[in-house]
């Protein structure tokens, strides 16, 4: 199973009423499934600051965290989806990874 299917699989726990993962690893210089994003739509983040919001989510995905470089997390109520629509796109990767080498 791909590490992009077992992040999904791990939020379907928070009961979403959407949620998108997306394996961004082709934009970033670290390997294969290293970065992804996750838009995250669920009730549970009703009445939670963005703090508490992301510490839900890494409490769902448990020993997942350790395993990728990175996780952009976008998370939403249903109301603030309704409004919002749509997560903002992921920057490009501008380097500066500590696994790049220097030029030789």
């Amino acid at each position: 199973m791909s590490m992009q299917q077992r992040i999904h699989d791990a939020l379907a726990a928070l009961q979403p009423d959407s949620l998108e993962v997306l394996d961004e690893s082709h934009l970033h210089s670290r390997g294969l499934e290293t970065h992804f994003k996750a838009v995250v739509v669920s009730a549970q983040f009703a009445g939670l600051n963005a703090v508490k919001r992301h510490q839900r989510v890494y409490a769902v995905l448990g020993e997942l965290m350790g395993q990728v470089h990175a996780l952009a997390l976008h998370t939403y109520t249903p109301e603030e989806w309704a409004q919002q629509g749509a997560a903002p796109a992921s920057p490009t990767c501008r380097g500066g990874s500590k696994h790049d080498q220097a030029p030789g």
